[in-house]
């Protein structure tokens, strides 16, 4: 018999999943960022720094006021446990599955085969990349591109040598060891994956039969298409054949959500078999566009009713929301769109725009203007301004004057709105 659960019911199974029913740490350490990274699997990296750079933000949605540091200590130290692949976009992923994503790895190589494809054609310059890094140990893109002997013309093109270390991370070849800044430090993969894990041999099958199992538990209740973005997974038939191996185990427990439908049709889900329905959800905070909880278009306009597009792209004076607006959890709700900037020459946290999403109430303002005093605090800045852009800009600006914050209203003009 299939399981049946409301909508609400199914959100509050998802957000337990990812952590949001864990009362925040009073002081947060590395054992913290551990838990939170067994929970998500992944860490989604970005170079956006506008307000934070986006992988710092998950650890705040979940653990609040924190240091910054202690995420780069713990992911980007040379006895780090974690390391950077593509399972999702680019990501930290614990060092332990290196082999989990062989099979991707292969696929690269197998694409790049070809005698006219670019690792082919630049064959010389993947090379020297590699004797470099097997002589030198670690380096920076910019040490090569230093080092590069330029007598050979047009062959040492400085974006060649880039793309060169991108190809063979790719391919698994190249790992990278660390970041300095922002700036990627790269190496053989058999100076960074240790001997034992990296001699691991573990199937295709075997190896999307686990990452199923993972996007399961870390999603709480999903529909195949949750399951297979959750590591970015085009192999269809391989994902369906995974989730009819854990519905057997009885790993997985076929469900159906009211609501969740595609042509009038229930859409199949499944319901790991661990996942918590709790009976509320008491969080507030703010999350990143590449937060598991939202990175899927599809899945928040299932779960939350939030139709979210990323708008960086997109010409200043056609954004509706923001440049890099960030949506706002209270309890089981996605309730706002807040767009943030960090003007660290006025330490003032600039919302420079709000708006409420269709489930809001009055009452969340009060959480809002406490996440954003939170996340200035936690950005070091001293005091939060609010622009008249958005319906929600003037409720959020007085919960701020109600706290007690350091609140002030600034203008913001779109460029190019008239």
């Amino acid at each position: 018999m299939t399981e049946s659960l409301s909508a609400t019911q199914a959100r509050r199974i998802a957000l337990a999943a990812q952590g949001f029913t864990r009362a925040r740490p009073a002081s947060v350490a590395a054992r913290h960022v551990h838990r939170v990274m067994d929970r998500l699997g992944v860490l989604q990296i970005d170079s956006v720094n506008v307000f934070a750079r986006s992988h710092y933000l998950p650890l705040f949605s979940r653990l609040g006021d924190y240091d910054p540091a202690l995420l780069d200590r713990v992911f980007l130290s040379r006895t780090t446990h974690y390391v950077e692949y593509l399972a999702h976009e680019a990501t930290f992923i614990p060092i332990a599955d290196w082999p989990l994503w062989r099979f991707r790895m292969e696929d690269f190589r197998r694409r790049w085969a070809d005698e006219d494809s670019w690792l082919s054609r630049n064959a010389r310059t993947v090379a020297w990349v590699q004797d470099e890094l097997r002589s030198r140990g670690p380096l920076r893109p910019a040490d090569l591109r230093a080092d590069a002997p330029r007598e050979r013309g047009t062959w040492w093109d400085w974006d060649e040598v880039k793309l060169a270390l991108e190809h063979l991370w790719r391919t698994g070849d190249v790992a990278v060891s660390g970041r300095k800044g922002f700036e990627r430090t790269y190496a053989l993969a058999e100076q960074v994956i240790p001997d034992p894990i990296r001699s691991q041999e573990v199937s295709r099958a075997d190896a999307i039969l686990e990452l199923t199992r993972r996007a399961a538990r870390s999603s709480g209740v999903a529909t195949q298409s949750d399951l297979a973005d959750y590591y970015r997974i085009r192999d269809r038939a391989t994902i369906a054949r995974s989730i009819a191996a854990l519905v057997d185990e009885g790993e997985l427990i076929p469900v159906q959500v009211r609501g969740w439908e595609r042509g009038g049709r229930p859409l199949p889900a499944w319901r790991h078999r661990d996942a918590v329905l709790p009976r509320r959800v008491d969080a507030a905070a703010l999350l990143t566009p590449f937060d598991p909880v939202v990175w899927f278009r599809e899945r928040a306009l299932r779960i939350f009713d939030l139709d979210y597009r990323i708008e960086i792209y997109v010409p200043a004076e056609k954004r509706r929301f923001g440049y890099y607006s960030l949506p706002v959890l209270v309890g089981d709700r996605i309730v706002a769109r807040v767009d943030l900037k960090a003007d660290r020459a006025t330490s003032t946290l600039q919302v420079q725009s709000a708006w409420w999403e269709p489930h809001a109430r009055p009452e969340d303002a009060d959480a809002i203007a406490a996440e954003l005093m939170l996340a200035a605090h936690w950005q070091g800045l001293e005091h939060v301004s609010v622009s008249g852009w958005g319906d929600a800009t003037a409720e959020v600006h007085g919960a701020l004057v109600r706290a007690g914050g350091s609140v002030g209203r600034h203008a913001h003009v779109r460029e190019g709105a008239t």
